[in-house]
């Protein structure tokens, strides 16, 4: 179920130069949304940008009836949407997506993620906390690029943190050391979001040991609901496609081709 509502900006906070947070309260929201969907938000009343932005929702705080989401300022729309103030209101449609993090049956997961892709792998590591032990894995290019460490520590039995060039964490990739780990002791389940390059390698390694894995896709999305049909991935199982707003934005591995 989603809604289309006119949402206050109850807290903002700057991650980085580039990188906000913010807060919006709505309880009917708060109360079905689940880890990986996502929102399509409205920057403004003007024509121009005319499409929604879509952002992946970070944290759920059903008790303060609030949503969190992060995004980087990467266009004319995010810069839009950075300039708002805490009481402004914004249009917000969502919890979207069918396609959400499954993880109830799993006591042993590994959760992956890269760059502005683990923004969205925070509530689903912080939910399956309660009954699973999480490893986390977060690679970023260099230490200026570093988010969220604390928060997934929070919510991590064990966090590694790399980046590209050693500036920070363990040097290298985050694929590595889940690779390495995996020889010790082989996950449930792998779930992963961030750049296609590093979804492949995750994709092959996680087939080729016989390991399911999730992943959160981002496409380009226009409406947000599958009509403008413009997220459309190949469907492993049919001559068609499935669509990242409607079907996803998270898949089984099994499903799609990326």
């Amino acid at each position: 179920m989603s809604f289309s509502r006119s949402v206050e900006i109850v807290t903002k906070e700057q991650l980085k130069n580039d990188i906000f947070k913010f807060a919006i309260q709505s309880e009917e929201m708060a109360k079905v949304a689940l880890p990986g969907q996502f929102l399509e938000i409205r920057v403004n009343d003007n024509i121009e940008p005319f499409l929604r932005r879509p952002i992946s929702i970070h944290k759920i705080e059903q008790e303060e009836s609030e949503l969190e989401f992060i995004f980087q300022v990467r266009g004319k729309g995010t810069e839009i949407l950075a300039q708002k103030q805490v009481g402004d209101k914004i249009s917000v449609l969502g919890p979207l997506g069918k396609g959400s993090f499954q993880f109830e049956n799993y006591k042993n997961i590994a959760i992956i993620g890269g760059g502005i892709g683990i923004f969205p792998l925070y509530e689903l590591a912080r939910q399956a906390r309660e009954n699973a032990k999480v490893t986390t894995y977060l690679g970023f290019r260099n230490k200026d690029f570093v988010v969220l460490e604390n928060e997934f520590l929070q919510v991590s039995n064990k966090l590694v943190l790399t980046t590209d060039d050693g500036s920070y964490g363990q040097k290298g990739f985050a694929i590595d050391y889940l690779k390495e780990d995996c020889q010790k002791e082989k996950p449930d389940c792998i779930y992963a979001c961030g750049p296609l390059p590093m979804l492949k390698v995750v994709r092959d390694f996680a087939i080729q040991n016989n390991i399911p894995a999730q992943v959160s896709l981002e496409e380009r999305m226009g409406c947000g609901i599958g009509i403008c049909l413009g997220c459309s991935v190949k469907d492993k199982n049919s001559d068609g496609y499935k669509h990242v707003c409607k079907d996803g934005p998270v898949f089984d591995i099994a499903d799609v081709e990326f």
